[in-house]
């Protein structure tokens, strides 16, 4: 029986949630400020401000599930902390109203750096900056009524992909033959997500009742480190291997001290300058689903990479 599925935001994984559910046979509202998102039959794009609550009630009706991927506009605490909880508040209140369920892309920022793999079982209580951002939409999400469910995922990959440190930053640089220059460790462990099995997760999620007002992981295959990445992405380019080199973590505390986004980026340099591994087994067995594994995934990412790069010349 094909049912609606509201989705906000068109970037990587709002756009592939909808084509998921759109090749499954749902009929899917696809929700951005500018109209924008993938085009297929079942997706209805339309231009929504998801923050205002006026707008929301004709998007909502008759939608079982509010597919909520929207991001802020910079990669900065203080944009997130002033549009991310009033937009939040605006979808919880308007998808309650319809009964709907609400499913979120989560990070791992919460859980603050971690001594050992992070499991569901940890506390999720960091208090500063972006961190404690995402503590508090946490918060905001166990304190509404409506039904939701957070699937927390680790650095992404994938196609679509762009602004993300396995995206336009790595791929197309080792493609190219170019040295590639990585944030923090070459070589300690660090669990990617691969974004089609995010979507899966929260798709998955959202259908099984028993599963809302849950917090979980997104599959996740095995951790590589860094040095590793750039090589599996230069096999499945079939190109040789480049130089890689690293950036350290004072090299962005010393640049924060006259640049607010070089500080940004410092305060969550943790998660690359130490072992940083998701364990996703639990969430994989309550959800029924496995990862991709990381070679069948950068085989698609590097193929996504090529077709635009054609398309472009």
């Amino acid at each position: 029986m094909q049912t609606v599925h509201v989705v906000t935001g068109a970037g990587p994984v709002g756009s592939t949630v909808a084509l998921q559910l759109a090749e499954a046979g749902h009929q899917v509202r696809l929700l951005t400020r500018s109209g924008s998102g993938p085009v297929h039959p079942l997706v209805d794009r339309r231009r929504v401000d998801v923050s205002r609550p006026d707008a929301l009630a004709e998007a909502f009706d008759g939608a079982v599930a509010v597919h909520h991927c929207i991001h802020g506009s910079a990669y900065d605490a203080r944009v997130w902390r002033a549009e991310l909880p009033r937009a939040e508040r605006a979808v919880l209140g308007a998808a309650g109203r319809v009964g709907a369920v609400v499913v979120f892309p989560e990070s791992l920022y919460a859980y603050g750096p971690v001594d050992g793999p992070i499991t569901e079982d940890l506390p999720r209580a960091a208090t500063t900056g972006k961190p404690g951002v995402r503590t508090e939409l946490l918060a905001l999400r166990d304190e509404s009524s409506t039904p939701t469910v957070s699937v927390a995922a680790s650095d992404f990959y994938g196609p679509l992909v762009r602004n993300a440190h396995a995206g336009e930053r790595m791929v197309p640089t080792v493609l190219a033959g170019r040295t590639m220059r990585v944030l923090g460790s070459l070589d300690q462990p660090h669990s990617f997500t691969y974004v089609p099995d995010l979507a899966a997760a929260m798709i998955e999620a959202a259908a099984r009742p028993e599963l809302w007002n849950s917090f979980l992981h997104a599959p996740t295959a095995e951790p590589v480190t860094q040095r590793r990445l750039v090589e599996l992405v230069a096999r499945a380019g079939g190109v040789p291997v480049p130089r890689t080199s690293s950036i350290p973590a004072w090299v962005l505390r010393a640049s924060g001290a006259v640049s607010r986004e070089m500080r940004e980026l410092a305060e969550t340099s943790y998660m690359f300058t130490d072992p940083f591994v998701l364990d996703s087994s639990a969430s994989e067995r309550r959800l029924g689903l496995s990862p991709t594994p990381i070679e069948v995934g950068l085989a698609a990412t590097v193929a996504w990479w090529r077709a635009l790069e054609s398309a472009a010349a």
